[in-house]
């Protein structure tokens, strides 16, 4: 019997950039997928491509940006889709929360009405009736208070916890399959990205969504994500499951990332962080793009690139996949 194909796939995606007919890629090759009812978390530095790759894999890239590979949900070819049929399946069937909620809600229009126009988009035959119901309904499910009261309020009403979970609201508002979250706990203290988490959590158990969860904090992940991909300079350099990745990293970016959790149970710890910064767009270093950060880099790693390794559930890539900092020396 054939195993199921994926809810989304994205196979060597590539986004660049150009200026005066030059272009640099953003995203250089990247391939991942999501099943049905699973958390695929996505993690990398800021400037990594995480968040733009998901963006045009959904078409939303900026005007000039260009776009190869191939994304496909539930077995449908999304690029190169008409613009109108992407329009119909993005916030019905796949839907996004963007960052920053403050920037993304309207501050002239009440939640309830926000709410209530990406219920009536995608379902014009509602009566105004239902639709009030339908946001009042989605309120309630995202654990906000009050929730027929709080429908007439404004953004600036709310606090920052609170509008993520309004963003969330919205997004599960036409029951789609596959959400992916972009950096839902941003700017948000512990307290209340622990209390998004477990909303997030919540809604993708009960509604048995395929949940992508983009950020750049690894620890977020631990307990929440089923697999993750490690992106680094717009290319996935590590992708496992959750807890294999954390039990046995195979690229030396991801043992950095880990490395930088900081450690609760340690009184004054001094927290390790990777040395140097992710290198600009279009001034790729030779070789492996981490090469320059990394403690263990060898000759090869400067002048090769290395290939993806490893058995299908765990993969790297790097030269020294797998191997500790003092066998690759």
């Amino acid at each position: 019997m054939n195993a199921a194909p994926p809810l989304f796939e994205v196979r060597d995606l590539r986004v660049a950039f150009g200026r005066n007919g030059v272009f640099a890629e953003a995203v250089r090759g990247v391939s991942l997928h999501v099943n049905h009812g699973e958390v695929l978390g996505i993690v990398g530095e800021s400037g990594s491509g995480k968040s733009v790759g998901m963006l045009a894999a959904l078409g939303l890239q900026p005007e000039g940006a260009r776009v190869t590979g191939s994304v496909r949900f539930k077995g449908q070819e999304l690029v190169g889709l008409p613009r109108r049929t992407l329009r119909h399946l993005r916030g019905s069937r796949i839907a996004m929360i963007f960052q920053d909620p403050l920037s993304s809600l309207n501050p002239v229009m009440t939640i309830g009405d926000q709410i209530a126009e990406a219920v009536f988009l995608h379902n014009p035959d509602m009566s105004r009736k239902a639709v009030i119901e339908r946001a009042t309904d989605l309120l309630a499910l995202v654990s906000i208070p009050q929730p027929d009261r709080r429908l007439h309020q404004f953004p600036h009403e709310f606090s920052g916890g609170m509008r993520q979970r309004v963003m969330i609201a919205m997004a599960v508002a036409n029951d789609p399959d596959l959400l992916i979250a972009d950096e839902p706990t941003t700017a948000l203290d512990v307290t209340v990205q622990a209390q998004i988490m477990e909303v997030l959590a919540d809604l993708q158990a009960r509604l048995k969504l395929g949940l992508i969860l983009i950020t750049h904090d690894l620890g977020v992940l631990a307990g929440h994500a089923d697999r993750v991909a490690v992106v680094y300079a717009g290319q996935v350099v590590e992708q496992a499951g959750v807890d294999d990745l954390f039990a046995r990293p195979g690229h030396p970016y991801t043992r950095g990332l880990i490395a930088s959790i900081p450690d609760m149970t340690i009184e004054r710890e001094r927290l390790f962080s990777i040395d140097g910064t992710p290198p600009a767009l279009g001034r790729l270093p030779v070789g492996c793009a981490f090469n320059p950060r990394c403690i263990a880099a060898q000759d090869i790693c400067r002048q090769t690139a290395p290939v993806t390794t490893g058995a299908p559930e765990h993969t790297a890539a790097c030269h020294f996949a797998f191997q500790t900092v003092e066998a690759a020396r």
